[in-house]
């Protein structure tokens, strides 16, 4: 999804390993939020949990994070404190009720491949955990800690592409079955109505023949668009990397040519749904 939104961005990160566009504070929430999880379904208590979650949250530097229009020491301050409200209020609206599992694995970094696909795949699972659908088979847990709940649920095709990623490595690191991906989304600010907090979508594998058909397609393709590549133009209307990639490539410090001498070494799904 990197790639195609943003190729020079893509190139730049994953090809030359230039990892230096600051954070937006709703991924360090969410990062923040997956590490506290991490802890808990680990068998940590919930205080201790939220505590190596906000430990995280604190060590982040300020030239890491983009903080927008605030640009004066207290005007940072001031939004740094914003970041922890919102992290503390997420993960609580989370372990008020927090879904409860079987759990085979946290953070399961694996490899996989793909048939036709020539470079192995990487992914990070949340959690692997047995499935409540089928005896001896597993399924993969996602946490997302959102401002909005996301439309189209389990058909939304950022979250399909995720699951097929986490589908081919989970079921080849674990050589069991996967039946679904199961993702909750977390509202961090407070629903006025009082409404739940939490939304959970599912997945099921054995009904989504087709979006395995176009998601294998859509590899094999972007993977013979990046070998034939000449250049790696930059987006600038991408809204997290835009500014960043076009300034890259105004004073000229992309490379032209093809990937070939020097190709990704995988295709690759971060733990914040960061694809190809």
């Amino acid at each position: 999804m990197a790639y195609l939104r943003n190729p020079l961005a893509w190139y730049k990160r994953y090809v030359e390993h230039v990892y230096d566009t600051p954070t937006n504070p709703a991924s360090i929430v969410g990062r923040a939020g997956h590490i506290a999880l991490q802890h808990f379904y680990g068998g940590i208590s919930k205080e201790g949990a939220v505590d190596l979650g906000l430990e995280y949250l604190r060590s982040v530097a300020d030239f890491e994070i983009n903080f927008g229009k605030a640009k004066s020491k207290a005007a940072r301050k001031e939004k740094r404190l914003s970041i922890e409200k919102d992290y503390l209020q997420a993960i609580g609206f989370y372990l008020a009720k927090p879904p409860r599992y079987s759990v085979q694995g946290i953070e399961v970094k694996a490899m996989g491949s793909v048939p036709g696909v020539p470079l192995p795949i990487k992914a990070v699972s949340d959690l692997v955990v047995d499935s409540r659908v089928e005896r001896g088979a597993l399924d993969i847990v996602d946490h997302k800690f959102v401002d909005v709940f996301s439309p189209g649920g389990s058909y939304k095709t950022l979250f399909v592409m995720q699951a097929l990623f986490n589908y081919y490595t989970v079921t080849q690191t674990f050589n069991k079955p996967v039946k679904r991906f199961i993702f909750h989304e977390c509202k961090k600010r407070k629903n006025a109505d009082g409404r739940s907090q939490m939304r959970r979508h599912v997945i099921d594998f054995e009904s989504r023949n087709e979006e395995f058909a176009v998601f294998n397609r859509l590899l094999r393709e972007a993977t013979e668009d990046i070998r034939g590549r000449r250049v790696f133009l930059p987006n600038p209307s991408d809204m997290f990397e835009g500014e960043n990639s076009f300034e890259v490539y105004r004073l000229g410090l992309q490379k032209s040519g093809s990937v070939n001498a020097k190709e990704p070494d995988l295709l690759d799904l971060g733990s914040d749904a960061s694809m190809l």
